[in-house]
């Protein structure tokens, strides 16, 4: 991550200019797959105030943040807590969004095959749509081990992705997860 510093109206010591830089480098964390990401540090003083402006730019995202106080680290600290909520909650968006564009309702068809002239076509007996419940994998096992199904479709509560549990014929278990 690239860090532009200005200064105005002071002289800043070596030891606020490290502060800020290491406060400011626990910002990479939410960006880490950003290329190239870019923030911009203006602190200045005027009389007794002590102010700081940041301006952040990664990829698609312009993230800004003013803050002063009657002290720079205590106006530095201010100011990177308020981008680090600004960021989370651009994560928080983001990760909803790839939620809901995932249909959580699964549906089970039941096929069963019907002969015509020699020929066997599948064709749908039932169908029944239900939302799979998270677990552990153990948990699922557990589960269809106690039930006569042949397999069991559930939500990876470590993944929080679609697999699908089910019986070999020699009587273990298999586990199909597609890994979206």
């Amino acid at each position: 991550m690239n860090i532009a510093f200005n200064f105005k109206n002071f002289d800043p010591s070596e030891h606020l200019k490290e502060y800020a830089e290491s406060r400011f480098e626990k910002l990479s964390k939410f960006i880490a797959d950003a290329e190239d990401p870019e923030l911009q540090v203006n602190l200045s003083v005027e009389k007794f105030r002590h102010k700081a402006e940041v301006v952040f730019l990664a990829d698609n995202l312009h993230l800004s943040a003013y803050e002063e106080s009657e002290d720079m680290y205590s106006t530095i600290d201010m100011v990177l807590d308020k981008l680090e909520a600004q960021l989370r909650r651009m994560r928080e968006k983001m990760k909803d969004r790839r939620r809901s564009g995932r249909d959580r309702a699964v549906s089970m068809g039941v096929l069963t095959f019907i002969e015509e002239s020699g020929k066997r076509t599948p064709s749908i007996a039932e169908m029944d749509k239900y939302e799979p419940k998270p677990m552990s994998v153990d948990e699922a096992a557990m589960q269809l081990e106690s039930r006569s199904y042949d397999f069991l479709v559930f939500r990876n509560s470590e993944t929080d992705g679609l697999n699908v549990i089910y019986r070999r014929k020699n009587g273990d278990f298999g586990l199909i997860d597609p890994g979206f």
